[in-house]
Order: C-alpha cells, then sequence, then structure tokens
C-alpha cells in the first residue's frame, strides 16, 4: 500500500518523533522508499502500478505500453509515462525499478486511456492506439509513408498482424489532436493496410 510521508506521520502522531519513527521502520523494511514523501509497505509491489502516483498526472505509454500489448517484441524494463505541459522529461531511479515522464500533446492527453486494476492497485494505461501515437509523436518526424513504414516495422518492430487489429477511427481522431506529421502518416499507412486487407 502506498503512504505519504503525511500519512505515516499520522499513524505515528502519538509518537514523539514521528519522522524518527518512519526512519526506523523504512530501515526494518516495513517501508520501502520510493521518492522523498512517497513509500510502498509491500517491496514485491510491481513497478508499474506505482508510475501515476510517483509522477502526477501520468499515463503509462511508449514503449512499455506497447510491449504490455504485444505489439512490439522487445520486453521493456523503464517504465515510460506520458504526462503535458511539463516540456522537460522526468527521470525516476527507485527500488521498484526505473521511470521516464515525456510529454504528450495537451490536446491528446485525456483521450485513448483506460484504468486497470491489479490487486489493491489501479493506474492509467494508454489504449495501444494511443500508445502507438504517443512513441511515433515522440521520434523524430518522417518525411513519407515510406519512412513510416520503415520506423513502425523495421525501427519499432511493431507486429503488422497486431497491428492491423488496431482501431482506425481512433487513430484518425487521435491524429487531428496530435498536430503531428507521424501521427498523420501513422493513420494513411493503417488505412492503406485495412483497405488491402479486405
Amino acid at each position: 500500500m502506498l503512504k505519504s510521508t503525511q500519512m505515516l506521520c499520522n499513524d505515528y502522531r502519538d509518537y514523539k518523533s514521528p519522522q524518527t519513527k518512519i526512519s526506523r521502520e523504512r530501515d526494518r523494511g516495513t517501508y520501502t522508499k520510493i521518492i522523498r514523501g512517497l513509500y510502498e509497505t509491500d517491496a514485491d509491489t510491481p513497478g508499474y502500478v506505482l508510475a501515476g502516483a510517483i509522477y502526477y498526472p501520468s499515463y503509462l505509454s511508449f514503449e512499455f505500453a506497447l510491449a504490455w500489448y504485444d505489439l512490439i517484441p522487445d520486453r521493456v524494463e523503464l517504465f515510460t509515462s506520458a504526462t503535458f505541459r511539463h516540456r522537460r522529461k522526468k527521470e525516476y531511479h527507485t527500488p521498484f525499478g526505473n521511470y521516464l515522464y515525456k510529454d504528450a500533446p495537451a490536446d491528446a492527453y485525456p483521450y485513448g486511456i483506460r484504468i486497470q486494476t491489479e490487486g489493491k492497485y489501479m493506474f492509467q494505461l494508454a489504449d495501444p492506439e494511443k500508445a502507438l501515437c504517443d512513441t511515433l509523436y515522440d521520434r523524430a518526424p518522417v518525411r513519407n509513408l515510406k519512412e513510416i513504414r520503415e520506423l513502425l516495422f523495421e525501427d519499432l518492430r511493431i507486429d503488422e498482424e497486431a497491428m492491423m487489429s488496431l482501431d482506425l477511427e481512433a487513430i484518425q481522431f487521435l491524429a487531428t489532436k496530435y498536430h503531428s506529421t507521424n501521427v498523420r502518416k501513422l493513420a494513411q499507412v493503417m488505412a492503406k493496410m485495412k483497405k488491402k486487407g479486405t
């Protein structure tokens, strides 16, 4: 269970020094410090469920979400999340894993996010379409459809069959929110693939 310093101070309010008590309990392994002011009571908690608490607002996306949906073959060790209007990337290295937070456009931010539940935890995760758009938005712009296909299927190694299962209308809608050459070209490539596949 997540606990803030304020929550723990309240738990130990009857002690002469709640901060000292917190330090002692942390040293005993009762709590694991995640970042300043935030602790976890279960050292075996999966790192990804903590991503939204470490940096808010945010949702898991980019390569982490692509791997979650088996769109890419790689196992992703870094918990990558999207934020907005922060400009600079933020990184955190914790006992639960390493976290990276990158901006998505404010216009696109609210769309295509689902709530996942795992045990006592709830966390926000991009839909597969949103994760792909976030990833492409974060890459250097391509010049044509040939280059977007190379980016998708050679650089990112997106599984073509899995990509065919994505919702074209969702990507076309998101393309109006990202104002990104890469995302617009993704919508064009997917439209061609869907047409060819029917």
